[in-house]
C-alpha cells in the first residue's frame, strides 16, 4: 500500500510533508512521467494568499534554532568569472526602457522565526509586478511552502540573504562559508521536494519545479555590510552580490507610508534596485507599495527581476557595501561582534548528530536580539 513520504529536509529536522501525488509515485515506481493534465495543482488560490498571523515574528519558540544543512553546494554555471564587488544599480543603454527592480528581504536570525507578509506578495501578483526576494536559508526552511511558492512563480526570483543574517565582516572563516553555502543547500532541498510533489503551477502552464531555477545566483549581504574577504567568498561560490541604490527604510518604525513613498520616488531612476522587507519587519510597506507602484507605472517604468535588470545593461559595481554613502553600514560591526560572542558561548547548539539537533529545537532559551 502506498505510504506518506517522510524525509529529513535539514539535518536534525524531520519534516512531514503532504502526501506525494500519485503521479509522482507513478514516475518514481515505473519511470513514466505523467502529462501535465494528469497532475494536480500545487496550491489553490486560497493557499497562495495571505493568512492572518503569517506576518508575525516569533521569538523563543521551539523550532527557531535550526541546524544548517550539511554538504557542498555546487557552483552555478554563471559562477565562472564573477568579479568580486557589490552591484548597486545597472546603467541602462541610452533610449532603452525605464526598468527598475523591486527587492524584498526575508531575513531571519538564529533566535527567531520571522514572518511572511502575504499582503505584499498578493499585491505584487494582482498588479503583475515582478520582484526579487532575498531569503535567508533558515527562513526558507521555516517557511518551506512559501519559499516553494515564490521560487516557482514566474513573476518572482529568489536570491540568498545568508543563512541566519550574521555580519559577514566579523565572522570566522567557518561561519563565513556556512552563511554563504547553507542557503544554497536549503534552496536545493526545497526545489527537490517540489520536484517530488510533481504538481502544476497555479497558472497551469507547466510543472512548478521546472519553473524554479536549479540554483540561486544572487546574494545580498546581511546589514548591507561586506569587506574584501566576504566579497571574494561570495564570488567564489558563483554568486553576484546585490546591494541597492534606493532604500525604503521600512524596518524603521518611524518610516511611515507617506515618508517611504516620498523617499523612494525621489531617489529612484532607471536601473535602480530598491530594497524593502517582507518578513514582518516591513512595518508600513504594504501601505506604501500601491502608491509607489502606481506612480512608477505612470512615469513609464517597467518592473523586472534583478537578473533581468543585470542582463539589460552594465552593472554598477562597488568595492564596498553601503546604504547611502561609503562606510555607513560599518556601524553594524559592533552588533555583529556582540552577536558572535553570544554564539561562541552557545557553540554546542549546532551539533553534528541528528539526535542532538532534534533536542536543540525544543530545549533552548533565546537571547535578546541586538538593537
Amino acid at each position: 500500500m502506498w505510504q506518506p513520504v517522510k524525509y529529513v529536509l535539514a539535518r536534525g529536522r524531520r519534516v512531514n510533508f503532504a502526501l506525494v501525488t500519485l503521479a509522482a509515485w507513478q514516475m518514481a515506481a515505473f519511470g513514466v512521467a505523467p502529462s501535465l493534465a494528469e497532475v494536480s495543482q500545487c496550491w489553490s488560490e486560497a493557499a497562495l494568499g495571505r493568512k492572518s498571523g503569517d506576518e508575525l515574528i516569533r521569538k523563543t519558540v521551539a523550532g527557531a534554532l535550526l541546524a544548517p544543512p550539511h554538504g557542498q553546494p555546487a557552483l552555478t554555471k554563471s559562477a565562472v568569472g564573477i568579479t568580486p564587488g557589490a552591484i548597486r544599480r545597472v546603467e541602462l543603454p541610452a533610449g532603452s526602457k525605464k526598468l527598475v527592480a523591486l527587492t524584498f528581504d526575508l531575513c531571519e536570525q538564529r533566535n527567531e522565526i520571522t514572518g511572511y507578509q502575504g499582503e505584499i506578495v498578493d499585491f505584487l501578483r494582482t498588479q503583475n509586478v515582478k520582484a526579487t526576494f532575498f531569503a535567508g536559508g533558515k527562513w526558507l526552511l521555516t517557511h518551506s511552502e512559501r519559499g516553494q511558492q515564490l521560487m516557482s512563480d514566474p513573476l518572482f526570483e529568489v536570491g540568498s540573504h545568508s543563512w541566519e543574517h550574521r555580519n559577514l565582516r566579523v565572522v570566522s572563516d567557518a561561519a563565513l562559508a556556512q552563511e554563504i553555502g547553507a542557503p544554497l543547500l536549503a534552496y536545493g532541498q526545497l526545489r527537490a521536494d517540489l520536484a517530488l510533489k510533481h504538481c502544476r503551477r497555479p497558472d497551469g502552464n507547466g510543472f512548478a519545479d521546472e519553473r524554479a531555477p536549479k540554483a540561486i545566483a544572487l546574494f545580498r549581504f546581511p546589514y548591507g555590510a561586506c569587506d574584501a574577504k566576504s566579497l571574494q567568498a561570495v564570488a567564489a561560490r558563483g554568486l553576484s552580490a546585490i546591494q541597492w541604490d534606493v532604500s525604503a527604510g521600512d524596518p524603521w518604525i518611524g518610516a511611515t507610508a507617506p515618508l517611504m513613498v516620498k523617499s523612494v520616488l525621489s531617489h529612484i531612476r532607471p536601473g535602480s534596485i530598491v530594497i524593502f522587507h517582507a518578513n514582518g519587519r516591513g512595518v508600513h510597506t504594504s501601505s506604501a507599495l500601491p502608491e509607489i507602484v502606481a506612480t512608477l507605472k505612470q512615469r513609464g517604468y517597467e518592473f523586472v527581476t534583478v537578473s533581468e535588470l543585470l542582463r539589460a545593461g552594465k552593472p554598477v559595481v562597488e568595492s564596498r557595501c553601503y546604504d547611502a554613502k561609503p562606510g555607513d553600514t560599518d556601524r553594524y560591526d559592533a552588533i555583529g561582534r556582540r552577536t558572535e560572542e553570544r554564539y561562541a558561548g552557545r557553540a554546542s547548539d549546532h551539533k553534528d548528530e541528528a539526535g542532538a539537533s532534534e533536542g536543540v529545537q525544543s530545549g533552548w532559551t533565546a537571547w535578546p536580539e541586538p538593537n
